[in-house]
């Protein structure tokens, strides 16, 4: 009798009978797969309106043909590879994405920084990067050659060992086909232009293709590969 009792004062109090599975909708919801973009004044889209950045064009393409993958743009103008690593930990955690991006070490060199400088930096943000659970990806950069041959030899090379030794899919020279374009750049010299930014994102493409595939699951991305 007192058994009875006690089951029944849980139905009424509780709502269920023990042992009862917990229904589905009373689970929190799984966070959306997430692209972390880290990069610089070229991914922030200096000088030209954001909305017609290049990451802003993949952000509006994944919304519509895989919702699933959430676009976080994080980059900022004058960004070096020491920034970067700073900022990585508490992004990381913050928006805990299945895919990083990172696309900086232009203003390293700009700036004349130590290429063995630079190269640490980045082998440090892509063990980051696959200690959080996430796939890193570096757009690399080259620079003018009126820094020198040997620094630019140097500089170049830091970013190809770094993808090298870390295992990182690599996109050698993410501005082929803009910046040797003039009206495709910015009167600096330094930035594209909005025209340019298709481009950008058919370059970038080449090595995110294969891992957007993957977190969109059967969804095939139609068109994204052709962009003109």
């Amino acid at each position: 009798m007192a058994l009875r009792l006690l089951l029944l004062f849980l139905v009424v109090v509780c709502g269920q009978w023990p042992g009862d599975k917990v229904i589905a909708s009373s689970l929190p919801k799984q966070q959306p797969a997430g692209l972390l973009i880290l990069g610089d004044s070229i991914s922030a889209a200096y000088g030209i309106d954001k909305s017609y950045g290049w990451v802003a064009l993949l952000e509006n393409r994944l919304h519509g043909q895989c919702p699933e993958v959430a676009v976080y743009n994080v980059s900022v103008s004058g960004e070096t590879t020491a920034g970067g690593l700073v900022r990585l930990p508490d992004l990381l955690s913050r928006f805990r994405p299945a895919l990083v991006v990172v696309e900086l070490g232009g203003n390293d060199g700009l700036r004349g920084l130590p290429p063995a400088q630079m190269q640490s930096n980045l082998q440090q943000m892509a063990r980051l990067v696959r200690a959080a659970g996430a796939q890193p990806i570096f757009l690399g950069i080259l620079i003018p050659p009126n820094y020198g041959e040997s620094y630019r030899r140097l500089f170049e090379q830091a970013i190809v060992s770094a993808a090298s030794i870390e295992q990182v899919p690599l996109l050698e020279f993410f501005l082929a086909g803009v910046a040797d374009r003039k009206e495709l750049m910015q009167a600096d010299g330094l930035h594209p232009t909005e025209e340019a930014q298709t481009l950008l994102l058919a370059n970038a493409w080449q090595v995110l293709s294969k891992p957007l595939l993957q977190l969109c699951g059967d969804n095939e991305l139609a068109g994204t590969p052709n962009i003109p």
